[in-house]
């Protein structure tokens, strides 16, 4: 007698996503728990790969990092799909079906890693593997106003005025200032509806 299951695919992957979540909110709550509650001012410190912190943690991040992080990200991505490349074609029974096989998987991997060479050569020369830029190079614009008209703008001093609530109200709503004066109307009046049965 052939028995059929009262939870559907998705309601296996549910239950699994549930039993996920438990099995990590138990084990913060038996770390929470065990582990020993005594800091102190060296545990509360920023930790910065064991060297000795220096100056607030709260710094401007180097944005250079995140341009190493993202072509080691992109030659760490290529390997995860040249292993199994390897792995699959380097079978003896897949090349024996057909002979020209190994050699369109091989021109093919050429062209994936030529184009991802192509990326690194272009982030290459354009200098952003450099860790300390030699030289800063500005951008030039098309623009037909000279350079020395921005930098009169830029040199020139603006006056500034105090902000006070007296600048900011109207004269005719002055009134709100000084609670004893009352204004002329209400500024809100309510309306109440009777339900009807």
């Amino acid at each position: 007698m052939d028995e059929t299951s009262q939870l559907s695919e998705f309601g296996k992957i549910f239950i699994y996503l549930i039993m996920g979540v438990l099995i990590v909110l138990f084990i913060f709550f038996l770390g929470k728990l065990v582990a020993p509650k005594n800091p102190n001012p060296e545990k509360l410190t920023s930790y910065e790969c064991g060297e000795e912190p220096t100056g607030n943690s709260w710094i401007q991040f180097n944005s250079r990092f995140y341009v190493i992080a993202l072509v080691f990200l992109l030659f760490d991505v290529e390997l995860a799909f040249i292993f199994p490349w390897a792995t699959v074609f380097s079978r003896q029974e897949l090349i024996n079906t057909d002979p020209n096989w190994g050699w369109l998987s091989l021109i093919e991997m050429f062209i994936f890693i030529g184009i991802l060479l192509i990326g690194l050569v272009y982030v290459w020369k354009k200098g952003d593997l450099n860790w300390i830029r030699p030289q800063q190079n500005l951008p030039i614009s098309p623009s037909k106003i000279p350079s020395s008209a921005y930098d009169a703008i830029n040199k020139e001093v603006y006056q500034t005025k105090t902000l006070t609530i007296n600048n900011m109200i109207p004269v005719s709503d002055k009134s709100l200032l000084n609670p004893t004066v009352s204004s002329a109307r209400p500024a809100f009046i309510p309306k109440f509806k009777k339900p009807t049965l």
